[in-house]
């Protein structure tokens, strides 16, 4: 039976095959540190380089030329940008 879930709880439980563990042990033994440590330092390492690959738009120089003459220098509103700003509320 699943456990209820606790906002206060500061755990995380999973399974793994006894020879992962046995690896990630050792690992750790070998940066002078315990199993939890080590696997929260590169679980979180992990985290932020997915969090900055997903948050962050890399442009080449070309595209970063454009967007900032288009900064500078912007377009004509057409139309449809007209007509969706006059809809907008006072």
């Amino acid at each position: 039976m699943p456990r209820a879930a606790v906002g206060h709880n500061h755990r995380i439980a999973m399974r793994i095959r006894p020879e992962d563990k046995i690896k990630l042990m050792r690992a750790g033994a070998l940066e002078q540190t315990d199993l939890t440590e080590f696997v929260l330092r590169n679980a979180l390492l992990a985290a932020d380089a997915v969090i900055e690959q997903a948050e962050r738009v890399a442009l080449s120089e070309r595209d970063s030329l454009r967007v900032l003459e288009l900064l500078e220098n912007p377009p004509q509103p057409n139309a449809r940008l007209i007509a969706a700003a006059q809809a907008l509320p006072n």
